[in-house]
């Protein structure tokens, strides 16, 4: 316990600044607390798997970025929280603070997040996985509801592992160019497979979000669209209309009308329990299934109404992930650079329109922020400037927002293209090249 509470002091001093500039002081201190504690197997995943196949307990790996002050609260909890105490106590667990040797075939999940989750058998098999965007947003988020649920859920998959086997077959992870994140090519000269404790040991970790972007520099190197799923990862089900309650499983807190939600039958209070055949262990399994749902079609969804099981199909309109607000994460700062040469935009809302003479309709978006550095000054170089308002950029001119834009974008541009566009720029318009890397 004593470990676990220097654990949570530290994070407390990353929560209030104390400690957020002295990085590397964060990390040591991280290694010289966690890497002989009683419960918390410390960086040996194969020791883990290793240990949880041989005495028969499901295997949980918690993957933290330490320096990272999103998550500081859940992280914390989870490492002292005496109510957790017993369910761990189910658990072989692991704890990993960096992805550089991660098998990339076992670790999919969702790289933007700072703290996540994956609850495994020992043979590999994934039951679930769990990772809050909740948290991800407020660092002094301590609440451990959804996480307590998340491994109440795996512990009950593994009690009917492995007749339940084929019901997981979709949880488990796709093929990948390289086997782990240091092999990719735009890693690979920087990184290695172990940090450097002899050195700068934070400027030698890869970061999870860097997986991310390094697959979808891996498809733009080979002159390749971006493929949508990577564009938009692990969406969220509110793209489709559905609100889930932050404190339980997949437990629908609003419907939107008229979305495919709503016309699904989907119901405030229903419990959706297996989602594409899936059993769910949390919010983030939800956004799993959607990550490697079809572009269009529908899902399979069963949920408990008043306590009955119900079964119903949820649609998947065509162009759905492009709703997706990837606006905030992280990996989406690169694809900027990609798709628009590092600028920031906001779409207009419609009371300011009316002021500057826009249409509801008309693509209308305010550049709030052009970079100045590498790849992302790459639309400063070509004229763009803050405060315009792009109305054109090569055959799109209806109203877009600016993550639909970054889609569109990559999926039907490649490097080296340069799409007239059209910007605002004090009432005037001005004629530009928008490029595109």
């Amino acid at each position: 316990m004593k470990r676990a509470i220097s654990v949570l002091l530290a994070l407390t001093g990353l929560i209030y600044g104390e400690t957020v500039k002295d990085r590397e002081g964060a990390v040591r201190n991280e290694k010289a607390v966690m890497e002989n504690d009683a419960r918390w197997n410390w960086g040996d995943v194969d020791g883990g798997f290793r240990l949880a196949k041989t005495i028969g307990k499901p295997l949980l790996v918690v993957l933290r970025c330490v320096p990272c002050m999103s998550c500081a609260g859940i992280d914390a909890s989870v490492l002292q929280e005496a109510e957790l105490v017993p369910l761990l106590d189910q658990f072989v667990c692991v704890r990993v603070i960096n992805a550089n040797a991660l098998d990339l075939s076992r670790f999919q999940f969702d790289y933007d997040l700072s703290f996540s989750a994956i609850m495994f058998n020992g043979d590999g098999t994934i039951y679930g996985r769990y990772g809050s965007w909740l948290h991800q947003k407020d660092p002094l988020n301590k609440t451990t509801a959804s996480f307590k649920k998340a491994l109440e859920a795996a512990l009950s998959i593994h009690q009917g592992y492995p007749a339940n086997k084929t019901t997981l077959a979709g949880k488990q992870g796709g093929p990948t160019p390289y086997q782990t994140p240091v092999q990719f090519p735009t890693l690979a000269a920087k990184y290695q497979s172990k940090l450097d404790w002899n050195g700068k040991v934070v400027a030698s970790c890869v970061h999870c979000h860097m997986v991310g972007d390094a697959f979808r520099a891996h498809y733009r190197s080979q002159n390749q669209p971006v493929p949508v799923e990577w564009i938009y990862p692990q969406p969220s089900i509110e793209t489709l209309g559905v609100t889930l309650a932050t404190d339980d499983i997949a437990k629908v807190e609003a419907v939107t009308p008229d979305s495919p939600a709503a016309k699904a039958g989907l119901q405030v209070g229903d419990s959706i329990i297996a989602l594409n055949q899936q059993p769910l262990a949390s919010i983030a399994d939800v956004s799993w299934v959607l990550h490697r749902a079809p572009d269009a079609g529908s899902l399979t969804a069963r949920l408990y109404r008043g306590g009955k099981l119900l079964e119903t199909s949820l649609g998947l309109p065509a162009g759905w992930r492009l709703k997706s607000d990837i606006g905030k994460r992280v990996g989406t700062w690169p694809m900027r650079a990609m798709a628009f040469g590092g600028m920031k935009m906001d779409d207009i809302p419609d009371e300011e329109r009316a002021t500057l003479g826009l249409a509801k309709d008309q693509m209308a978006l305010r550049i709030m922020h052009v970079g100045q550095y590498g790849p992302h000054a790459a639309a400063k170089k070509a004229g763009f400037q803050k405060d315009d308002i792009l109305v054109e950029v090569g055959d799109l001119k209806q109203r877009i927002t600016e993550s639909a834009i970054i889609g569109h974008l990559l999926l039907h541009h490649l490097p080296g293209e340069k799409l007239p566009a059209v910007v605002l720029r004090a009432g005037k318009k001005v004629e530009l090249k928008m490029p595109q890397q």
